[in-house]
């Protein structure tokens, strides 16, 4: 059940007209790093985590939920930096000048020359925002992403989070005004919020490497291959103790300069011996086992016979409480 409640949840202003700040700011109401996106995709990822993951289903309808209040503070902003355009076209009888609501920034040539790079931002929407990127390009579902498994929907949110972020930070750099700075700033910052929620949660699963349940094939996790000659460089990717040791897998990178050299004396990796790390018999038992504990506590979970989405709930009041109740 949602309920809205008409105050923002920042308190959204602007210092004056800025048609063309307005059509940047549409990024992140209908682009493909913006708002609707991380509300849509938490929302579709909680419906396969209500049942197994409780916890993790809270937790992303609770964001979803957040992100939708943050589309109306970039949907406010966008039609307050608008403000004037729709009384100016709706002056279709008497040649009115647009210059007038953009703030003096632009003659009407100069601005219609600008909004060649989305032409239907004023024409369909008359001052308000259209659910499209800044260059008009319409929002998608394709920008979501949801696999129903927390592992790999968590590390997909906390990318979400970090572009979306860097889209502000961005955004910022576009605009003079103090007042579209707080909300952007604001907004922002939510985001960095939202990344420590996300990698909270995934430390909190348990095993969650790698993503999903399959360990790999052993011959080729620890394996890097320098496929590009030149200034090469290593570093923790590459060289010395890889991720696995700290999850108790053992195993270090194994480097190889030359790959073609190696892909012809292997058979194109068909005589490839695993060099570090679990054994192939330890992968093919952790993966079974794997396998069986997250299947178990999944169907442990999930309801027989006639299911119900939510448990209502009636508080029930003393007798005497009930009937004063009932004559008010």
């Amino acid at each position: 059940m949602f309920h809205h409640v008409k105050e923002l949840q920042f308190d959204a202003r602007v210092s004056g007209p800025d048609v063309t700040f307005a059509r940047l700011l549409l990024e992140q109401f209908g682009g493909g790093n913006g708002e609707l996106k991380a509300a849509m995709q938490y929302f579709v990822q909680a419906f396969g985590a209500r049942q197994p993951y409780p916890d993790i289903y809270d937790m992303l309808m609770d964001i979803a939920t957040e992100e939708f209040s943050h589309l109306e503070i970039v949907g406010a902003t966008i039609t307050m930096l608008l403000d004037g355009v729709n009384g100016e076209l709706k002056d279709a009888v008497h040649k009115t000048s647009l210059a007038t609501v953009m703030n003096g920034k632009a003659p009407r040539e100069q601005f219609i020359h600008e909004a060649m790079t989305n032409p239907a931002f004023l024409v369909h929407s008359g001052g308000g925002p259209t659910l499209t990127d800044c260059n008009g390009v319409p929002w998608s579902g394709t920008f979501v992403n949801a696999n129903g498994d927390p592992t790999v929907d968590l590390r997909s949110d906390i990318a979400a989070e970090s572009r979306a972020k860097i889209t502000y930070e961005y955004l910022m750099q576009f605009t003079d005004d103090p007042l579209v700075k707080e909300s952007l700033s604001f907004l922002m910052t939510r985001e960095i919020a939202h990344f420590q929620m996300f990698s909270a949660a995934l430390e909190n699963i348990q095993p969650n490497f790698p993503p999903g349940i399959l360990q790999g094939d052993p011959r080729y996790t620890h394996t890097y291959f320098n496929m590009s000659k030149g200034e090469d460089a290593r570093g923790p990717w590459n060289e010395g103790e890889g991720p696995w040791k700290m999850r108790g897998n053992g195993g270090s990178w194994v480097y190889y300069d030359d790959p073609i050299a190696h892909v012809r004396q292997t058979h194109g990796l068909e005589t490839e011996k695993v060099s570090d790390g679990m054994s192939m018999d330890e992968v093919h038992k952790k993966d079974q086992a794997l396998s069986k504990k997250k299947s178990t506590e999944i169907k442990a979970k999930m309801e027989k016979g006639e299911h119900h989405w939510s448990v209502y709930r009636t508080e029930t009041l003393p007798e005497s409480e009930s009937r004063e109740t009932r004559r008010r």
